[in-house]
C-alpha cells in the first residue's frame, strides 16, 4: 500500500473517530431536560456536534480521492469500536455476549479485508 492510500485511509479513520466522539455529545444532549423545543436543537453541545459532523463530512470527501471505493465501508466499521467504547465508558453500558460476538465478526471482516489489499 503506498502511502498516498496511507494518509487517505487515515482521513477517514480520524473522520470516523471525531463522528463517534458526536454522536456520544448527541446522546449526551438528549439525556438533559430543555425549557423548550428550541433549546433542545440550539445549544452549544449539539451545535458542536453538528459542526463536527459536517467536518467528518469533508474529511470522508477527501478521503476518498485517495482510497479505493470498496475500502470505505471498512474502515468505516471501526465506528463500531468506538461508539461501543464510549457507551461503556461514558454511559455505563454492559457488554452482552452478543455484543461481543458481534464485535468479534466486524473485527474479523476487517481481517479478511485487509488480507486482499
Amino acid at each position: 500500500m503506498n502511502t498516498n492510500v496511507i494518509l487517505h485511509a487515515s482521513l477517514l479513520l480520524l473522520g470516523t473517530f471525531l463522528a463517534s466522539i458526536s454522536q456520544v455529545m448527541l446522546k449526551k444532549a438528549a439525556r438533559k431536560e430543555y425549557d423548550s423545543p428550541l433549546q433542545e436543537y440550539l445549544n452549544p453541545l449539539v451545535i458542536t456536534a453538528y459542526v463536527i459532523f459536517v467536518g467528518t463530512t469533508l474529511l470522508g470527501i477527501l478521503a476518498y480521492r485517495g482510497i479505493p471505493l470498496s475500502m470505505g465501508p471498512i474502515l468505516e466499521a471501526t465506528s463500531y469500536f468506538y461508539v461501543t467504547f464510549f457507551g461503556v465508558r461514558i454511559f455505563g453500558e454492559t457488554m452482552t455476549k452478543q455484543k461481543w460476538i458481534a464485535l468479534g465478526c466486524i473485527l474479523l471482516g476487517i481481517f479478511v479485508y485487509s488480507l486482499g489489499v
